[in-house]
């Protein structure tokens, strides 16, 4: 019955164009986009009308929240979506809490139930963050300069919200939520061996084509390699082969360097 009505919210909702001031917006602030096929673009339309719309919006430690922030970070939450075809990825992130810059976590006191300890030992500095069942935090400065460099490597909406996709079936074990076993065998065919490889080569101090952090776990792994697939997407072809395939595999859609947006392809079937 639920299902029922938010699915009905949901029609009457993109009965509505999507707002011209929107369109403009995504244009000047989130060139990334421009490597989205055209014909995608609808699709990415219809997934940002319903994130700004269904999530509990909040600005923190003095940012007044407007319209632009919702849509811009809500624009490259949903780049992650637009292949893939499942509403439900995000159902999890029900707040996004919106810092103007980096966060910091204050250090406290340990609960007496709290095992195993996850107390900060130590003041943190966070740009983002992502909780099971829960919110999203993002810092805005890092927010807007992700969506303005379209091939850099370091983009904080799609990292956290990567671990949203990955702490979907209940673990945040660096596994999206895949369709079957032949694709869990080969999602970690790939992927152990260049997360292996990528931690011993960071432990010996070399250079890496994902940044060190991927090192940290399996799931910075998968946040980091995600950020890589959709804002340098040739360069991980070419680096990380394998990873390139499956993260393809997953998220079905492939944008091209800048300059060849008109080409940029989806690799999901058309549903009408």
């Amino acid at each position: 019955m639920f299902h029922w009505i938010t699915e009905h919210r949901r029609h009457r909702l993109l009965e509505q164009p999507f707002p011209a001031a929107w369109a403009e917006l995504l244009e000047r602030e989130v060139p990334l986009l421009r490597r989205l096929g055209p014909s995608l673009h609808p699709r990415l339309h219809d997934l940002v009308q319903v994130f700004v719309h269904e999530k509990n919006w909040e600005g923190c430690g003095g940012l007044a929240l407007t319209e632009a922030h919702r849509v811009i970070i809500a624009a490259q939450a949903c780049l992650l979506l637009v292949g893939v075809h499942q509403h439900d990825l995000f159902a999890d992130a029900m707040s996004i809490l919106v810092y103007p810059s980096t966060v910091i976590v204050p250090r406290r006191r340990q609960g007496v139930l709290e095992l195993p300890p996850t107390a900060p030992a130590v003041e943190t500095a966070i740009l983002g963050q992502a909780f099971q069942r829960g919110a999203v935090i993002i810092a805005w400065d890092r927010a807007l300069a992700g969506a303005r460099d379209e091939d850099g490597d370091d983009n904080v909406v799609l990292h956290e919200f990567a671990h949203e996709i990955d702490m979907h079936d209940g673990a945040a074990d660096g596994t999206p939520p895949l369709a079957d076993t032949a694709h869990r065998r080969a999602w970690i065919a790939a992927c152990e061996p260049a997360f292996l490889e990528l931690r011993a080569a960071t432990e010996r101090g070399e250079r890496t084509f994902l940044r060190d952090y991927a090192a940290t776990n399996e799931a910075e792994f998968f946040a980091v390699a995600t950020e890589a697939y959709f804002t340098r997407p040739r360069a991980l072809a070419g680096a990380m082969p394998a990873l390139f395939g499956v993260l393809r595999d997953f998220y079905q859609v492939e944008l091209l360097p800048r300059g060849e947006s008109d080409h940029s392809r989806s690799l999901a079937p058309s549903n009408g």
